[in-house]
């Protein structure tokens, strides 16, 4: 047997000892991350729908609720823009609503928003 023999048979036992979980951990992460952008496509497309103008006309702004002098309305987000529910204005960027807005009366009396 040649001196080579044993050498190369050594490289590869080692290229396939390590050669085969890499790339199916490379694999795994090609695939993961695949299904993650796909999940938030698909995320997007469902959420939820914010409630149209016609829907929000009928229930009571906040600021009528809450009795808001007028210089207090004008420098209110969810004033200048009353097409869309005051709770969804003042949610942040991550989702979450502000306490102000759970414990009001015009949160809990809006109608359940619909799936997109």
């Amino acid at each position: 047997m040649e001196w080579w023999e044993p050498v190369v048979v050594f490289l590869a036992g080692m290229a396939l000892r390590f050669a085969i979980p890499l790339g199916l951990t490379i694999l795994a992460v090609w695939w993961l991350r695949r299904l993650d952008a796909r999940w938030q496509a698909e995320a997007k497309q469902q959420r939820v729908r914010i409630l149209n103008a016609d829907e929000i006309a009928r229930y009571p702004r906040c600021w009528e609720t809450r009795h808001c002098p007028p210089e207090r309305m004008a420098a209110c987000p969810a004033y200048a823009q009353p097409d869309v529910a005051c709770w969804q204005v003042f949610r942040s960027a991550s989702g979450r609503l502000k306490e102000d807005c759970l414990d009001c009366a015009v949160f809990h009396n809006a109608p359940a928003p619909h799936l997109a």
